[in-house]
């Protein structure tokens, strides 16, 4: 049975979705005012993952991760680049799904946008109010009374009196309590807003979550994810906002990812350790992205590094190796041999994707011995339940559009022709001069075929 880390209870708890083979995920996704991060590509491969997972284990999953296209930030940025809001959101919308895309996440059966569920926002604010749980000062804003909701701090684990001890505030004469949180935000000159009872404005930030999530899962729902810096305040709000609103359980689990870290320090544009995407992709191939993602605990702090990320291209290279000059195609998966028994135990065991590659290179080292067919076509398989291992493997090999294979090729013909001349010496410059580039070359009874380093 599949056991999930729930936060909520700080531990794992065998999975039991609210409906029998249906599972309901939530996970919040990108606020869209520039390029998306490391930390954004851990919690797409993250979700993608158990999404893929859960499917696998025979469940029809119903995915949503949002999109948060109206926010503080956002109005900066279209005011600074001088551009409309809708312009400056589908164009980082865009480069949100062509990463997603090379890093080989699918897309989520639903992606709904902030600016097209504030009716319903509205809704559930004035739910709140007549709860008492939320108030109207008069200045058009509208607040949520933390005070007045009994589990508030059951994510975090804290108190109402150690939030209050701790946490850093802004000052708001119009707030009852300084951990109050805004539900709605009165229109400044010049902003976009919408008309409501409280006068126009716009939503918060914690609000479009809980009132998207009602909508395409319903009021109760099995799955919540994010990065572990939403667990305070959004998630914690998130659980305010729809209990509060509603009088029952919101979610049964509540999964976070670990945090990126850069050379053992946090990532910030401060430190000048801040990657996108985009960047990385220009030095590292998006597989070998996805799976430095993978092979560490999706909990466990994720430290990225130039030379990880090497690590990780030699590990996967070691991978395609297996697979190379076997005509192998996708299997249908037997979970009782060995391999796969373990795989899914591993997989089972809250999502362990370390326990589980650790699998595939036992089986790869397998089929370095036996050649099978059908042992490289379950490599191929289980690598396809993690996103891994679908592309041809002499084009991994051959490195991709930043090596000349062209230029190779030629090479190799040069170092063909001085062996027969028994020119050894400008032989070894030869495959010497290819080894310094990154290029391995293998001689074997059908030639001599090469890879990266």
């Amino acid at each position: 049975m599949l056991k999930i880390y729930n936060t909520l209870a700080r531990e794992k708890q065998a999975f039991r979705p609210i409906h029998p083979e249906k599972v309901g995920i939530y996970v919040c996704g990108m606020t869209v005012y520039d390029y998306c991060h490391l930390g954004h590509a851990r919690v797409m491969v993250v979700f993608d993952m158990v999404a893929k997972w859960l499917r696998t284990s025979g469940y029809e999953v119903n995915y949503v991760r949002n999109v948060t296209d109206i926010d503080d930030k956002i109005i900066r940025r279209a005011i600074e680049n001088g551009e409309s809001i809708s312009d400056l959101t589908s164009r980082f919308i865009a480069a949100m799904h062509e990463d997603a895309e090379k890093l080989g996440v699918d897309a989520p059966d639903h992606e709904p946008r902030a600016t097209q569920y504030v009716g319903q926002m509205i809704s559930m604010i004035g739910t709140l109010v007549d709860k008492g749980l939320a108030y109207a000062p008069g200045n058009g804003d509208v607040y949520y009374s933390v005070h007045d909701f009994a589990g508030y701090g059951k994510l975090s684990g804290k108190s109402l009196e150690d939030l209050r001890a701790g946490e850093r505030v802004e000052v708001d004469p119009f707030k009852r309590d300084p951990l109050d949180f805004v539900l709605w935000k009165a229109a400044k000159t010049g902003e976009p807003s919408w008309d409501s009872p409280w006068g126009p404005g716009r939503p918060g930030w914690h609000i479009e979550c809980s009132a998207m999530s009602e909508q395409l899962l319903g009021e109760h729902f099995d799955i919540h994810g994010g990065g572990q810096d939403l667990q305070f305040p959004h998630h914690e709000n998130e659980i305010a906002q729809s209990e509060g609103a509603h009088g029952h359980t919101f979610v049964n689990y509540w999964m976070h990812n670990g945090f990126v870290r850069v050379d053992d320090e946090k990532m910030s544009k401060s430190l000048g350790n801040f990657f996108t995407v985009r960047e990385v992709l220009e030095k590292f191939d998006a597989e070998v992205v996805r799976f430095f993602i993978l092979r560490a605990h999706y909990r466990s702090p994720l430290n990225y590094s130039d030379q990880h990320l090497q690590d990780a291209k030699s590990s996967l290279t070691r991978l395609y190796t297996a697979l190379d000059g076997i005509n192998a195609e996708n299997i249908a998966i037997d979970w009782e041999e060995p391999h796969a028994k373990r795989f899914r135990q591993a997989m089972d065991d809250d999502f362990n994707t370390p326990e589980a590659i650790s699998v595939l290179f036992d089986l790869a080292n397998e089929v370095n011995k036996s050649h099978s067919a059908n042992g490289a076509g379950l490599l191929k398989s289980l690598g396809s339940v993690l996103g891994l291992l679908q592309r041809d493997p002499r084009a991994f090999l051959q490195g991709g559009n930043d090596i000349d294979s062209s230029r190779i090729e030629a090479l190799i013909r040069q170092r063909m022709d001085a062996r027969k001349s028994k020119n050894f010496a400008e032989s070894d410059r030869i495959r010497d001069e290819l080894l310094q580039s990154g290029i391995i070359l293998e001689d074997g009874p059908q030639g001599t075929t090469w890879r990266r380093a």
